[in-house]
């Protein structure tokens, strides 16, 4: 019995810590007992019509008062849940002492049913709602044992005067009782539990919205952990470009330095790759610090990194390598190189060529992690030709996404960024045919 009565309070919220607001009278709990008085007013009169109260000596006014009162105490079944159930238990009783056939009235046993039910729904101090609804449920259950004690007495002064014949297994005044007994029974049963099924759901919905907000907040911290993170690596790939072109320069320089006298042409070449070569590290780092200017938080999505050994030197000519690895993890990945010109993939600049590579290892990464694919087919494509050279990379799967396996989409961003870096256009997403699609096209400037 202690066990059955711990898991009961455990049911009911007792000593829980979770507090559920108490709302102020709003326009819906108007709406509700305005309702509700409208009704059980007309049903009164309906029933008066039809001879239902021949027996009631109690004035109309008074019928319409009860009713009134009875209805009014919705108004505060959600801000003061334990008052009004008990202001309806002890107007139930005097009502029933009174006026049995009204508080007789379905309309009636609605509002004490309901208002009941909040009791137990919306109390906030669980042990009080307890105690409380304790005393309505055993006063009231006195009080029909009261009734069925007066009837057991009646019966038999029945029999002994009269003779009453019994039709059931019952004697008629007992079964009466008993009736009224069971059908209360259920009738408190009913609001009782349903008042606490409704508490333990409001509860549920509340950690479930406190949930939710913590993913939410979690996940914007990482999206701005990623785009950091990206940043960071951009700012190395800054360094480099900036190091690598002021480097070639020096040498393209003192190469023209040496030659300057001897030999004019090969100077005037020298001095053209030191343009070029300034003029690459220039536009590279006008793109690379526009990123960076950017704000934190307007960066896109994922976040699992796959390789976090990466070079910043690589290119397409690295990616067979990074196939072949991918490869000997159980995925099938064919690799095709599409050039227009011979050695165009060569002579992508270092900027677009690594963003490439990364582009090709986060989809491969986001493959083995997030989706069902067997065979992925990577394709890079660089044309050199006018009116519109460009330089595009396509990763194409045959899976679906894996169950349980969501990520938090900051991959993708880190996809996004770096082609907006270069004025790239992005397409991410599923395939009608099936399977998942990543393609980001570059414009490359061919001089």
């Amino acid at each position: 019995m202690p066990a059955t009565r711990q898991r009961a309070l455990d049911w009911f919220g007792v000593d829980d810590e979770w507090d559920r607001g108490r709302p102020a009278i709003g326009r819906q709990d108007i709406v509700l007992a305005a309702s509700v008085g409208a009704v059980s007013l007309l049903a009164l009169e309906l029933v008066r019509s039809a001879g239902g109260f021949e027996h009631t000596d109690v004035p109309v006014w008074a019928q319409w008062l009860g009713v009134s009162t009875g209805a009014a105490l919705l108004l505060g079944r959600r801000r003061w849940p334990l008052v009004v159930a008990s202001l309806a238990a002890a107007h139930m009783f005097v009502a029933g002492v009174t006026m049995p056939q009204v508080m007789g009235q379905m309309s009636l046993q609605i509002v004490y049913f309901v208002a009941l039910l909040s009791g137990v729904a919306w109390a906030r101090d669980r042990r009080a709602m307890v105690v409380v609804v304790g005393t309505i449920v055993l006063f009231m259950f006195a009080w029909i044992g009261w009734q069925f004690a007066v009837g057991s007495a009646a019966q038999e002064w029945i029999e002994d005067e009269q003779g009453t014949e019994q039709i059931g297994l019952f004697p008629q005044i007992p079964a009466a009782v008993g009736i009224t007994l069971l059908v209360n029974a259920i009738y408190f049963g009913g609001a009782i539990i349903g008042g606490g099924v409704s508490w333990r759901a409001a509860r549920q919905r509340d950690r479930l919205e406190e949930q939710a907000r913590t993913i939410a907040a979690q996940a914007g911290r990482l999206r701005e952990q990623a785009v950091v993170d990206e940043r960071l690596r951009i700012a190395r790939e800054l360094h480099d470009v900036v190091a690598h072109g002021v480097s070639a320069m020096g040498i393209q320089a003192g190469a023209a330095r040496r030659v300057l006298d001897r030999d004019p042409d090969a100077a005037r070449t020298a001095l053209s790759h030191v343009e070029d070569a300034s003029r690459e590290a220039l536009t590279q780092m006008r793109r690379l610090l526009g990123t960076l200017r950017e704000g934190v938080g307007e960066g896109v999505d994922e976040g699992e990194r796959a390789v976090e050994a990466r070079t910043t030197d690589a290119g397409v000519g690295d990616l067979p390598d990074l196939v072949a690895e991918v490869a000997r993890q159980g995925l099938a990945v064919r690799l095709d190189v599409v050039e227009t010109q011979a050695d165009a993939a060569d002579r992508l600049p270092r900027g677009i060529a690594l963003a490439v590579y990364r582009t090709v290892q986060e989809a491969l990464t986001n493959v083995r992690r997030h989706s069902t694919a067997d065979t992925v087919s990577v394709v890079v494509r660089v044309d050199e030709s006018l009116p519109g050279p460009y330089a595009e990379v396509e990763v194409v799967d045959n899976g679906r996404p894996r169950h349980g396996t969501s990520g938090s989409g900051l991959g993708q961003l880190g996809i996004r960024e770096r082609a907006a870096t270069h004025d790239g256009q992005v397409d991410i997403g599923p395939r009608v045919t099936g399977g998942y699609r990543v393609r980001v096209r570059y414009p490359l400037v061919v001089s």
